[in-house]
């Protein structure tokens, strides 16, 4: 190589070694000052400045994969039952949402929302009313206000998710209903701990069939690595038919405390072996006892086939009655 070549390469190759060595002497200044003395404070600097902008252009950009909530959302007038133990704890699942978790958009599944027996329906509608789907209540029940916003991109996102799975999904225009405005008034207080990110709601299949709807919450689930987070929204027991025999009895009949243990012992197997075990629930004796029809059990089915391989975790349960209060997460929270 010719002198004058050497020269001009020479300053280059010493800034990339430099830049090479800067991430392991980070943690030694006085080695820093000694190359600084010696081969000068700028090519040091040059050096430096290498180093940040490669490990910055090779970070991956990816968030941390968001848990799953299953939320027990009981009738409508838990809004006003502030003194209920479940409005504090849907309170306290809220603050987690929305201020540990911070999600970038919510994807929810309710109970009160099926659509046909292969087909789940997607809200599209950007601006989305409230549906009073509940009968017998006080008037002022049917004037509830819920601030929220729809998102078309992603509800077409949840679309294609879904068609890729080899299931059917077809986008509609829909109101919210109770299962998902009701308990969000709890738990997301448009006052005192808003949402603020888009909601887009998603229908069951109108069938009975466990699996179809874990297979529809693993084709989801690569939402959670986006920042979204899924919520399914049901009651973990629910027979309003037995209403009339619990009432004003304190506790909580048989089968709602056998069949709200069983479930938990389901949704915390081992992901391997959850979808096997979460089936068999159905087949239970109890089981219609505690659903007299399916409908706001199978949401967790889906929040399990989202989870993917993390575990579900029963953070709190209240068997009162026919009803039980049990609430879900699956997967946890990132520090």
């Amino acid at each position: 190589m010719h002198l004058t070549s050497l020269r001009l390469a020479l300053p280059v190759v010493i800034v990339a070694i430099l830049a090479a060595l800067i991430p392991s002497l980070r943690s030694s200044p006085s080695l820093m000052h000694v190359l600084q003395s010696i081969f000068g404070s700028k090519t040091a600097a040059q050096a430096k400045t290498l180093a940040t902008s490669s490990s910055t252009a090779s970070a991956p950009s990816m968030s941390p994969r968001t848990p799953v909530y299953f939320l027990s959302h009981g009738g409508p007038n838990i809004m006003e039952e502030v003194s209920h133990p479940a409005y504090a704890k849907l309170q306290e699942i809220g603050r987690e949402i929305t201020q540990k978790v911070k999600p970038k958009a919510v994807v929810v599944f309710s109970a009160h929302w099926q659509g046909d027996r292969d087909t789940i329906e997607v809200n599209t509608a950007e601006t989305t009313d409230l549906i009073y789907d509940f009968y017998g209540f006080p008037p002022h029940y049917y004037k509830f206000k819920y601030p929220n916003t729809g998102s078309k991109t992603l509800a077409e996102k949840v679309i294609s998710q879904v068609q890729a799975a080899g299931l059917k999904a077809e986008g509609v225009k829909r109101g919210l209903d109770h299962g998902v405005w009701a308990s969000f008034m709890c738990a997301f207080d448009p006052e005192k701990n808003p949402l603020n990110v888009p909601v887009v709601q998603a229908s069951l299949f109108d069938t009975d069939d466990p699996d179809q709807h874990y297979k529809l919450g693993q084709a989801v689930q690569g939402l959670r690595d986006e920042g979204i987070v899924i919520i399914v929204s049901g009651m973990a027991v629910h027979n309003l038919r037995d209403l009339r025999f619990a009432w004003g009895k304190p506790g909580a009949l048989a089968y709602t405390e056998s069949f709200d243990e069983a479930l938990k012992e389901a949704v915390e197997e081992e992901p391997s072996s959850r979808q096997k075990a979460m089936a068999q629930l159905l087949e239970r004796k109890d089981a219609r006892r505690a659903h007299p029809s399916f409908e706001h059990l199978l949401p967790i089915y889906i929040g399990a086939g989202a989870a993917g391989d993390d575990k579900g975790t029963r953070l709190w349960t209240l068997a009162e009655g026919s009803m039980s209060w049990a609430q879900y997460r699956f997967g946890e929270v990132q520090a």
